[in-house]
Parts: structure tokens; sequence; C-alpha cells
């Protein structure tokens, strides 16, 4: 909650510093933003929806799932900073610009729980472990938009990519480690979302964007661990790989 905060005051602190720099540029003619650019920009991601669905993979591993020895489902919620550069290209006929932007930022976005259950006979404590992660995203759109004096509004849409990365441990009695399974993927998916830009001079513009992504699902295999005392063969834990993300940017466009 305190790192979330503290991302939306920075986010409302630009801002405001931008609105007050523009003032100064708003009496010059209306904005051409035909022409190549590129940027800095900085955000928040949140409401990554990373539920997990484990199923068992032989008899003994269904039945812990049936019966509530292992979790047959944990939500994640991938939240976090995130910060990178885009560049790309605008086209302006009338006021509409028509563009296309590729962008790569390194993310905080991941989430972890512990599970509490236990064992179906013994009714002995267990631990299980969830975690996931997405360590970059970058995506590369077309922006299609409406332009008035010096602000762009806009839609975009186009391909999502990243690498995920996925871990379970799920713990005996004993506090020893029965099962466990951890990867890391590059994926590729999809964003849509919409923004704002606004000239603040010739060649400087600040823009407020919302994207939607989704990366798909990975699947991981928590595998029994030999002489751990773990029944079976193990588990299968899908994990759900999308979320949205609310950022500002900086860009400069080259004459």
């Amino acid at each position: 909650m305190i790192t979330r905060l503290l991302a939306v005051t920075a986010l409302t602190v630009a801002a405001s510093s931008v609105v007050q720099a523009a003032d100064s540029y708003s009496s010059e003619g209306p904005t051409d933003w035909t022409g190549f650019y590129g940027g800095l920009s900085a955000g928040y991601g949140f409401g990554g929806d990373g539920d997990v669905n484990t199923k068992g993979q032989a008899a003994p591993n269904i039945a812990n799932i049936n019966g509530g020895a292992r979790p047959g489902r944990v939500d994640l919620d991938r939240n976090g900073l995130l910060g990178g550069a885009q560049i790309g290209y605008n086209y302006q006929f009338g006021q509409w610009v028509a563009g296309v932007e590729a962008d790569i930022s390194h993310t905080d976005l991941q989430d972890s729980r512990n599970i509490g259950t236990s064992q179906l006979n013994t009714h002995l404590a267990l631990n299980n472990k969830f975690e996931s992660k997405i360590k970059y995203l970058g995506t590369l759109r077309g922006r299609f938009g409406y332009a008035f004096d010096h602000t762009l509004i806009y839609g975009t849409a186009g391909l999502a990519y990243g690498e995920t990365s996925q871990s379970v441990d799920m713990f005996g009695p004993t506090g020893n480690t029965q099962f466990s399974g951890d990867q890391s993927h590059f994926k590729m998916g999809y964003t849509v979302g919409a923004g704002i830009e606004q000239s603040i001079t010739k060649n400087l513009s600040f823009k407020t964007e919302y994207l939607y992504y989704d990366l798909g699902q990975d699947k991981l295999n928590v595998a029994v661990i030999p002489g751990s005392g773990g029944a079976g063969t193990g588990y299968d834990s899908k994990f759900k790989n999308d979320g949205q993300m609310l950022r500002v940017g900086l860009n400069w466009k080259f004459d």
C-alpha cells in the first residue's frame, strides 16, 4: 500500500510540474506531431491476475488437491514499479495522427503466497509457497489519435512481450521440501490501451498512458523430490500472466 501511494504521488507531482511548464508554450501554433521520437517512461503495474490453478498428476496428488491437503487455487496479484524507454514515429494528416511505438521496461511486478494446509490422515501442518514474477515487459504498438492545439489523445494496441518467472515449493510436516518446481520463459501476447500526450516545447512532450497486457499462461511441473517422503509424481500448476499499467513519460521529437 505504501509503495502504491508513493508511486501515485510521484506521478501526480510529475504531471503537475509538466502542466506548469506547458503554460508558456500554449500561445504558439498547433503542434506538428510528424517525426521520429524517443524518450523515457515510468509507472506502476497493478491488477495482475496471477491466479494459480494446480492439479495432481497421480492418484495421491489428485486426492491431496481434492481433499485440501495441497492448494488447488492460489490468488497472486503482481503489483510493482516499472521504468524504461521508448522510440516511435508519428505521421499527422489534418488533425489525425497515426504512428508506431516500441518500448521496454524493467519491472518489479511480483507476488508470493505461503498457504497453510494439513495432511489428510494425520492433520499435521503443511506449508506451500507460490511465487510469480514478470522481470521485464515490452510492447510494439500502433497508435492512432486526434490532435488539437498541443494535445494528442490516442488509442493504442499491439504486441506485448516479456520474461515471466514462477516457482512452487510444497513442504512436508517437518518442513522439508517434498515437491518443487521453478522456471522462466520468454512470452508473447497482446496489449491495448489509451493515452494523452501534451507538447511542452517544439520538441519535448509529456504523456500519460494506460495499458492492459496479457502474456497468456505458463504451466509449471512441480515434481516430487526423491527420498523426501512425498507421494505420487507431483503437480501441474498453471499461472496466468496479465495485468494493467499506468505510466507517464517524456518524449523528445527529432527534427
